[in-house]
């Protein structure tokens, strides 16, 4: 490939993230905001970006109203240097139906690749927490001579049965010679026997050869039309799908305790946890790596405030990420995240939670190991995550775990 190559990414953010009800009751999974003042989505692009890559396309289609405004009014790219980050509803261009997988998003937008005529495409979903330098996977594609490249994390082997897993060549580990959708019986790695390498999600194809996998899959009856579990096994079977481990990358800024850290947030449970990954003193996710920064909408509001409520009480902040906007009164705040222009009375008590924007915390109100969504407001006194049996009578969704989660627009009573 003679000269630098052309590369056009696309983000695959059509998902209906049924395991993240309440909070995609209204939005479409990428769209759900994820540590204060950002959304899902800002990882995958920041990531792109950051990359090097300027077209990006973002193939969107359940609930997508939130999605489509928040790219619209963040991701502004020059189009002096024909560069844009899009989003690209389903258009029906090829009948009445909609996307019935990942890989009919593709074929059902080859358009967009046949208008920019790139020599390479990055696809990557948009739900996922991470920070990847795709300019080195592009390299390591390159030098492969592959036609895909799929992107592997190292997970637990405990743990196959929950990704695609990876299964290289003994002779060469850097050719997959089978891909396994969640197995139960995976075997561990050669030089890591009790991990597997799991698929990220993330993948390099030549042009020419992602047309001619999505167009073959399309005429397939029997296909799931999806990336992961039709198109990687189709380059397998051709002898034409590398791997390229995430232990490889080396983004600017990180250390050994993030540089390989990934999360699929497809659960209340992970996505609960991922937050917990932010706010310790030594984050495992580090979210101020200025060398490559996650962007985001910036927040037109002042910063966030700490006072004594009416009588005096003080509060306190232990272990915790506030968001701008934000006035906590006398409150006692400790391992939780809190979103934009949330308002918390005096006496309130915050802990181990993830509060989304403009959460109104009333008086001696209490929550606990809970997710709030945005414009939640707690009567004085009341509480959410200290009883379990009430939350549930409630109607609220509370986890095997315990972790109670309330829906948007909901007032709670004492």
């Amino acid at each position: 490939m003679p000269g630098t190559p052309k590369v056009f990414g696309i983000i695959l953010a059509g998902g209906e993230g049924k395991r993240l009800m309440p909070l995609t009751a209204d939005r479409a999974k990428p769209a759900v905001p994820f540590g204060g003042q950002y959304r899902l989505i800002d990882f995958a692009i920041s990531n792109l970006i950051n990359s090097g890559l300027r077209q990006v396309v973002v193939l969107t289609q359940y609930k997508s109203h939130s999605l489509d405004r928040h790219l619209s009014q963040t991701w502004r790219m020059s189009p002096l240097l024909d560069s844009y980050v899009t989003s690209v509803p389903a258009q029906q261009r090829l009948g009445k139906r909609w996307f019935s997988g990942s890989a009919d998003a593709i074929f059902q937008s080859l358009n967009l690749i046949n208008d920019e005529k790139p020599d390479l495409v990055v696809v990557v979903g948009a739900d996922h927490v991470y920070r990847m330098d795709f300019t080195q996977m592009l390299d390591a594609h390159i030098a492969s001579g592959a036609r895909a490249t799929v992107a592997g994390i190292r997970q637990p082997r405990a743990l196959a049965d929950q990704f695609g897993v990876i299964d290289v060549e003994s002779a060469d580990p850097t050719r997959i010679r089978e891909f396994l959708e969640k197995p139960t019986d995976a075997a561990g790695i050669a030089d890591a026997p009790d991990e597997v390498l799991a698929s990220m999600g993330n993948y390099i194809f030549d042009t020419q050869a992602l047309i001619e996998a999505v167009e073959t899959d399309a005429g397939l009856p029997g296909s799931n039309h999806d990336m992961g579990g039709d198109i990687v096994p189709y380059f397998v079977r051709r002898g034409e799908a590398a791997v390229y481990d995430m232990r490889r990358n080396d983004v600017p800024g990180s250390n050994d305790r993030d540089r390989t850290y990934w999360r699929d947030v497809g659960t209340i449970d992970s996505f609960f946890d991922a937050h917990m990954d932010l706010i310790s003193t030594l984050p495992i996710f580090n979210l101020y790596n200025m060398q490559w920064p996650i962007h985001s909408q910036l927040v037109n509001s002042p910063p966030a405030k700490f006072v004594r409520d009416a009588v005096g009480r003080i509060g306190n902040t232990i272990d915790s990420i506030v968001s701008l906007g934000s006035v906590l009164s006398g409150t006692h705040l400790e391992r939780s995240v809190v979103g934009p222009w949330t308002l918390a009375g005096g006496g309130s008590t915050v802990t181990d939670s993830v509060l989304f924007d403009r959460v109104r915390i009333g008086a001696g109100a209490r929550i606990h190991r809970a997710i709030i969504d945005k414009n939640v407001v707690l009567a004085d006194g009341a509480t959410i995550g200290v009883d379990r049996e009430r939350d549930l009578a409630r109607g609220f969704t509370v986890t095997d775990s315990g972790i109670t989660v309330v829906g948007k627009n909901v007032r709670v009573e004492v």
